[in-house]
């Protein structure tokens, strides 16, 4: 039976070694090569082999426990992300600079957006992407009840709120399909929580 086996995440390999293991973390080892390419000030390929090889040895040295962190690589999903949220950012920016010179009072809200993926890692990225987009902000965010609360600039009817909840839920699903578990992708494809939009 070989030594070498693979760990539960897709980007780590382990080494028996006697009674214990050692774990070879893709991730980490690319990390630490960018930085000994940094230290050195210079990108050349000379660097880049040595910086791969301190990197393993550091890593075999100084073993880390395997972490599944859920994060999944889905190129076509990054790719739809980037671009819904390139686009969204333009919209959002354009409505806002609307807003600011019409007159009249906004009527801003909060607005409680409950999530279908629960993972810790989704939950994150989905807070983080709503957040790069002008026009709402995340206030918070409850991990026990996977709940986003965010703050809308102009909420005087319920179509707006109904439309910040889908925008949500938008990204969210984009997010699981760009970077999720088949696990999240199927729960982002649920049907949306139903519930009172505004707290």
């Amino acid at each position: 039976m070989s030594n070498l086996f693979r760990d539960r995440s897709p980007y780590s390999w382990s080494f028996r070694v006697g009674r214990g293991r050692r774990v070879l973390d893709l991730p980490l080892i690319g990390w630490l090569t960018v930085i000994w390419i940094l230290l050195w000030g210079t990108p050349s390929w000379a660097n880049l082999v040595n910086g791969v090889l301190v990197a393993v040895c550091l890593c075999l040295a100084f073993p880390l426990p395997a972490v599944d962190l859920g994060l999944r690589l889905h190129p076509l999903g990054v790719l739809r992300l980037a671009v819904y949220l390139l686009y969204d950012m333009f919209s959002s920016s354009v409505e806002v600079t609307r807003q600011i010179f019409a007159k009249g009072p906004y009527h801003a809200a909060v607005v409680a957006v409950p999530l279908r993926v629960r993972s810790d890692l989704m939950l994150t990225a989905t807070a983080v992407a709503v957040s790069n987009v002008p026009g709402g902000s995340v206030i918070e965010l409850r991990r026990a009840t996977a709940t986003l609360f965010l703050h809308v600039l102009d909420a005087a009817n319920p179509g707006e709120i109904e439309g910040a909840q889908r925008q949500v839920w938008r990204v969210e699903e984009l997010v699981a399909r760009a970077f999720g578990t088949a696990e999240d992708i199927a729960d982002a494809a649920r049907p949306v929580p139903e519930g009172d939009p505004s707290s």
